[in-house]
């Protein structure tokens, strides 16, 4: 009951269909002909989809529910789960995070070779 509340409560995305489908393949980063490829669909049927030129038939809707991460009622309706946009900008700090390291890591490599090749030196000069 209490999932039936919360779609009869909760505020619609007052986007279309297609801005819907679009903003949840963005949020998954991936392309529109990926897209096509998982639900078995030319990258252009994706497009006029997007472009609200056309609409996927139920098992369409399914399909691009399932590999969207959203529910079908989100799709068409704008209520139910939508795409987790805030994935993409946890990754985002992964990523910055990760290079933050490997720049660290970096310096302390470019100083340790340096101090090894600073002993070659005294032991030769020796």
């Amino acid at each position: 009951m209490n999932f039936i509340s919360n779609i009869i409560t909760a505020m619609p995305d007052t986007d279309t269909l297609g801005g819907r489908l679009s903003r949840a393949r963005d949020a998954k980063s991936m392309s529109v002909a990926e897209l096509g490829v998982r639900v078995g669909v030319k990258p252009e049927t994706i497009a006029a989809w997007e472009s609200d030129r056309s609409e996927p038939g139920v098992n369409r809707l399914f399909m691009l529910a399932g590999s969207l991460g959203v529910t079908q009622t989100w799709l068409i309706h704008g209520v139910g789960q939508s795409p987790d946009e805030s994935d993409a900008a946890d990754e985002n700090r992964l990523l910055k995070s990760q290079i933050a390291n490997l720049k660290a890591l970096h310096r302390e490599l470019g100083e340790r070779i340096e101090e090894l090749e600073k002993a070659v030196l005294r032991l030769k000069a020796a």
